[in-house]
This record gives C-alpha cells, structure tokens and sequence, in this order.
C-alpha cells in the first residue's frame, strides 16, 4: 500500500523543508518536492502541519516491579498510550533480580511484550549482580541486540552496586563497545539522610525530594565519570535532573570524554514544590531522581540547547495514586518512586519550541534522532529519509489541548500535569506505514510493534 503526505514542513534533525512524503508499505519510499506525486491508496493532508520522525522514548519501565507492587502499564496500554502522543519506539528496561541470570531475565522480559506491543521496543539491561556469569552474558546480550547496561549507585540492597562492580563492568563496555548507563546518586548516604528523617518524624512525600539533595546526584555523576575514564568507557547519565550533575557532564563533554545525559519533562517543568502538596497530594510526584527547586530548570534548557544533555526521555513508570502511591502513606520511602509521561514527551518539549528554548530541528534532535543514534536505530528510525522505516507523525502546531486524567490514555489514575494548557498536538501517527493515531481515534492493534534488535552507538563506532 502506497501513502502519500502531502503539503506538509518535514522536520529532521539537519532542518525543516517542505516536501512530501512517499510511503510503500513499511518504509519510506521518496521525499520530494511537493506535488511531484498526485496519487497513492492513501493521501493524508498535512498543509500547515509538521511532519515528523516518529518519537523514540529510549528510557520506559512497563510491568517493572519495584517495592512490592508493578508500574500500572503493561506493555500494551503503555504503548498505545506512546503512539496518542507521537512516539512509535520505546527503549524499556528488563530487569535483573539479584542471583539471577542476564539471559533469563531478557527471556522473562520478552515474555512480558512479544505480542502485546502497538509500537516498536527494544531492551537495555538493569544490571544489578556483577559476577562472572553477568560479565559473560553481557556479551550474549549484544548478540541477542541489547548492548546497553543500566546500572545504579542508588538503592543499596536492590540495585546498588559498587564502585569495584561499576568498574569491572565499564571494562567489559570498553571491551565489547556497548554502553554502560547510570543512575548517580550517592545510595549509601541517601539511606542515612531518610533514616534520619524517619526517625525524627519527618514523614510526608516532600522528603523524598530532602533527603535526596541534588549535590549527592552531582557527586555520583561526577564519580561514576571518573570510572568511565580510568576504564575507557562510554557513560550515559540517566533522567539528570540538577545542575550540579549537568556542570560535572560539560566538563566532561568538554575534555572530548565519552559522557552523554538525558533528561525528562517533568524535570523542566515540575518542581519540589509539587512534592510538597499538602494531603499527601505530593506522592505522585515521587520519583527518583526527585524533582529540584525551579531554578534548575533553566540550567536544564540550557544543557538541552548546548547538546550537553543530548536526549529527553521520560522514564515513565507509572503508578496509580490509590492503592500504589497510598502505600507511602506515613512512611515517604515506600512511596514507589516514578511518574507517567510516555504520552505527553513530545508534547511538552515542543513548548520549548513555542517558548524559544529549543529550535523546531532540535526537538526532533533530542526526541527522535540522537535517541536513535545513540542506540544503535538511524537510519530504521529517527529520520523522515527514504529507506527508513515510516514511524512518522503528522503535529499540528496550532492546535491547544489541556493535559489530564480524564483524556490521557496511560494506565494511571492521576496526571503529573494536571490542567496543563499546551499548544500543538499529535494528528496523524504512522508506525512502520501503518495508520494507529487518526482523526481523533486509535487504529492500531495489540502486538504490531516489533522487537528491534538494535546495532552498537553510532557515537562509538
């Protein structure tokens, strides 16, 4: 079948044109100039619209456990709820218990989606019991195209893991050229402060964001740096989120290391006074690292703008208010830590572009393009190109739409941005040549994403 965009302004990350866009089947077959093509099975009107390289969320937690309970989207609800808000690949996280193999845990998590997915996925690796048999099975890993490894410095007793462990699997990234990622914050002395804050009675949502200050990120990141330089490896910083991680990644960048960062909306746009709402209003902004007084945000911009934070993700890992966030109630550590944003990326970083902040190329830059690159996807994915695969979205930038519960379609009972007015909004959504998101209506299905086994960075090769 043979689909035809037209009129409308392609946007890559090299800059805007307009053109349209021929689609065969699954890829794209042609950007030309307009009207060069007159005729097709389909024709989708996009005069006055963007046309736009699928988005890539490369930082997703569907059905991921975490202190006794399960974020509320599967993998199906989680990416239907992708696709409403223009992205058409998600990057999750499958998760290794502790005594558990790698391979076991990546068989485990293709269970979870194969067949359940409405859009594209592919996996990184949560990498929480360094031995020998992990180090082994890296490698199996990246045969099986999954070459990125998450690890963290925070949650002792789950995830956290050493400075020695961090190390011995860095060597391994430089040996085989994947990608280790990082959560940085300082874990053992993020314990000390919350059992003190425990003790003294210090119990509502707004001390998730205390006892976990943002110079205790800025030392984790800036020592988890200092690993990758001793080992040679590359290191990309997960959902930063203060500026003093963002000064310890520039001076990194700076000295040509192999350092890179992604940030989330609701670091740009929410703030530790969100977790400060009184009724235990603040628990679902809970989320890890945590939300930061506003005048971080600008720094944030700024890092987006200077190519020192290179992505924007969302960590979305959602869950429900009642019954889930409620179990925090008394206690703020047992909040489950994370927020819902899959559907609504796109959306808020394009009021960057309305405020000035970014330009219309780095937003695709940051929400498609270097996601791709640097997980080994340009060239399927992040570039309205022909041969790439045709995840494309058609936005209209005029549109006004106000974010909420009660027209979002993420599997949670509350929206992080809540009466939030935005301007533009997600029209057409195309995944691999096939309509999902149409005049107001889904017309995907359950299992039309496929498992992408991805190359190694483009930024390492």
């Amino acid at each position: 079948m043979r689909t035809l965009i037209r009129n409308g302004t392609v946007v890559n990350a090299g800059g805007a044109l307009a053109a349209d866009v021929l689609v065969d089947g699954e890829t794209i077959a042609a950007v030309t100039a307009p009207g060069l093509f007159d005729t097709a099975d389909r024709v989708i009107e996009a005069e006055g619209r963007y046309v736009l390289p699928g988005g890539i969320d490369a930082h997703t937690h569907m059905e991921m456990p975490f202190g006794g309970t399960f974020s509320a989207d599967t993998f199906a609800t989680g990416t239907t709820a992708a696709a409403w808000g223009g992205t058409t690949t998600i990057i999750d996280f499958a998760v290794q218990a502790k005594g558990t193999s790698l391979l076991s845990t990546l068989d485990k998590w293709h269970e979870k989606a194969d067949g359940h997915c409405a859009v594209d996925y592919g996996f990184h690796m949560i990498v929480s019991d360094v031995n020998e048999q992990s180090l082994k099975e890296m490698e199996s890993c990246i045969d099986a195209g999954v070459n990125s490894f998450k690890m963290f410095m925070a949650y002792p007793g789950v995830f956290y893991a050493t400075d020695g462990e961090i190390l011995r699997a860095m060597n391994k990234a430089t040996e085989t050229g994947s990608m280790i990622m990082m959560h940085a914050e300082n874990g053992i002395a993020i314990d000390e402060l919350v059992a003190d804050a425990i003790a003294s009675g210090r119990t509502d949502p707004v001390e998730h964001g205390i006892t976990r200050p943002p110079e205790l990120e800025g030392e984790a990141t800036s020592r988890a740096i200092r690993l990758a330089k001793v080992t040679g490896a590359p290191l990309y910083i997960v959902h930063l989120s203060a500026r003093h991680a963002l000064e310890a990644v520039a001076e990194a960048r700076n000295t040509g290391q192999n350092v890179f960062a992604e940030t989330c909306p609701q670091y740009l746009y929410l703030s530790i006074e969100d977790l400060a709402k009184p009724e235990f209003e603040g628990a679902k902004y809970v989320a890890s690292p945590p939300l930061r007084p506003k005048d971080h945000q600008a720094d944030l911009w700024r890092g987006l703008r200077t190519n020192d934070l290179s992505v924007v993700s969302t960590d979305h890992c959602p869950f429900c208010f009642k019954d889930q966030k409620e179990l925090g109630r008394g206690d703020f550590s047992k909040i489950p830590n994370g927020m819902p944003g899959v559907e609504h990326r796109m959306d808020l970083l394009h009021q960057g572009v309305v405020a000035g902040e970014l330009s219309l190329a780095r937003w695709v830059e940051v929400a498609s393009a270097t996601p791709a690159r640097m997980f080994g996807l340009y060239g399927r994915k992040g570039v309205i190109a022909p041969g790439a695969d045709a995840d494309i979205v058609v936005y209209d930038p005029a549109a006004t739409q106000t974010l909420s519960v009660e027209t979002h379609h993420m599997n949670v009972d509350y929206s992080a941005y809540e009466g939030m007015s935005v301007t533009g909004r997600v029209e057409t959504v195309l995944s691999r040549g096939s309509v999902v998101i149409a005049d107001g209506e889904f017309h995907g299905r359950e299992g039309h994403g496929k498992f992408l086994s991805r190359d190694l960075s483009q930024y390492l090769v």
